[in-house]
């Protein structure tokens, strides 16, 4: 059979990590090298290059861009990324977060602080379905607990992380659910089951390995909530459960935290406009990026790039598991180049449906699997936006932390499992 696959069409793939590893190397500082801007130099040298034998005009190179950037799947996970972003910034603005908070630091037993912290982080993440955001919130608090218990500063951190995580890969509404459900054409309660029954064993591992870490309560500590303000994310919750359309999912979250909201007098109705602009502007750079990254990939796949990778990944892969294993291996490089989990699913998404569809892995298992290992990663990076700001907040170095995230460790072990045993292995059902 004749290969179709050029290394040179990977020319844009290897400027791309040259530029956002190297500017992190060489400064120290893995932000230094804005996402967006990466990925637009990359554009432009994938324009540049020409197929041996087929030398396409710009117009015509643009047009594969534009075709790649403009695919049906790509503005579908746009408008949801949008969507999701305004949730957030209405729910924060009518109180849903801090009252989310606060319910589940209100209900916390007093000998178990840590494993309260992390429950609390899980179902706030997963509500919310932003791990930065469930960071922010929590690490606070987090510090407060640390400074009244003796308990390590970084461990109290990395309980936060881990929790945030969870509902990373979790949540209805995480970009990186959103990424791996569209990039494989699955449904959300399919790849949510799997996804589950991977992370649960990993969930009681760590709930047990973290109360043995101690506590003793904070005396005389009163938290203060509105019931009626976590509403909205109840709502998320419940309608995603029952297989409602993405998109309707949201719009409703959106308005009852706007009704609520104004019922309350939080905000005035005029004031809307702005907060919903606020989310927009939250997922612009994610939009942007994902259009560019799909118009990329598209020049990379006409240059041979894509056909490459997977000519020579197929060929060492002989089995299922061996595509299983290859495919947690892509996203967990691209993630720790990246820093960025939903860029990883974005560009391994359509590389690694190709490769589960040459070997029959169930799309439902890949959308889990590239989910999984790339969230696992993320919270397991220094230098990742996470750890971070944990690490900012608390005044500590990210790399005290993350020897204590346990969690994602955990992740990554029982994704392996997953892929070795097989299981589980459900069947799929409609979105």
């Amino acid at each position: 059979m004749e290969k179709k696959g050029n290394i040179k069409g990977l020319i844009p793939l290897f400027i791309f990590l040259g530029l956002y590893a190297g500017a992190g190397i060489f400064t120290g500082n893995f932000g230094s090298m804005p996402l967006l801007t990466a990925f637009m130099i990359t554009m432009g040298v994938s324009f540049v290059l020409n197929k041996e034998g087929d030398k396409k005009t710009l117009d015509e190179k643009v047009e594969i861009f534009c075709k790649g950037a403009g695919d049906s799947t790509l503005i579908l996970m746009v408008v949801i990324f949008l969507l999701a972003g305004a949730f957030y910034s209405v729910a924060d603005a009518m109180g849903a977060v801090s009252s989310t908070v606060n319910l589940g630091l209100s209900v916390l037993p007093a000998k178990a602080l840590l494993p309260g912290l992390f429950l609390v982080g899980c179902a706030l993440s997963f509500s919310m379905g932003t791990s930065m955001g469930t960071v922010s919130a929590l690490t606070p608090v987090a510090v407060g607990i640390a400074r009244e218990t003796g308990i390590a500063l970084p461990l109290v951190c990395a309980v936060v992380v881990g929790g945030a995580m969870f509902g990373d890969n979790m949540s209805f509404i995480s970009d990186t659910t959103i990424a791996a459900t569209r990039t494989q054409e699955v449904g959300m309660r399919d790849k949510f089951k799997v996804n589950f029954a991977i992370v649960l064993p990993a969930v009681i591992i760590n709930l047990i390995l973290i109360s043995l870490m101690g506590g003793n309560g904070v005396a005389g500590k009163v938290y203060e909530y509105n019931l009626v303000n976590i509403i909205p994310y109840l709502s998320i919750i419940v309608l995603a459960l029952i297989g409602l359309n993405v998109i309707n999912v949201l719009g409703i979250g959106i308005g009852l935290g706007l009704g609520i909201g104004l019922m309350h007098g939080d905000f005035k109705f005029i004031e809307i406009f702005g907060i919903l602009q606020r989310g927009f502007g939250w997922m612009e750079d994610m939009s942007i990026i994902a259009m560019v990254v799909g118009g990329v990939v598209a020049l990379m796949h006409y240059h041979g790039g894509i056909d490459y990778i997977l000519e020579n990944l197929t060929s060492r892969i002989k089995s299922k598991k061996g595509a299983e294993l290859g495919i947690a291996a892509l996203v967990s490089v691209l993630d720790l180049a990246t820093t960025n989990n939903t860029v990883s699913i974005i560009t391994a998404g359509p590389l690694a449906r190709d490769i589960a569809d040459e070997f029959g892995v169930d799309r439902k298992r890949t959308a889990g699997l590239l989910d999984i290992f790339s969230s696992a990663f993320q919270g397991l990076m220094p230098y990742a936006g996470q750890l971070l700001m944990a690490a900012g907040m608390a005044q500590i170095s990210p790399g005290a932390i993350v020897p204590y995230c346990w969690y994602s460790m955990l992740m990554i072990a029982m994704g392996i499992l997953s892929i070795l045993t097989g299981i589980p292995n459900f069947k799929s059902t409609n979105e």
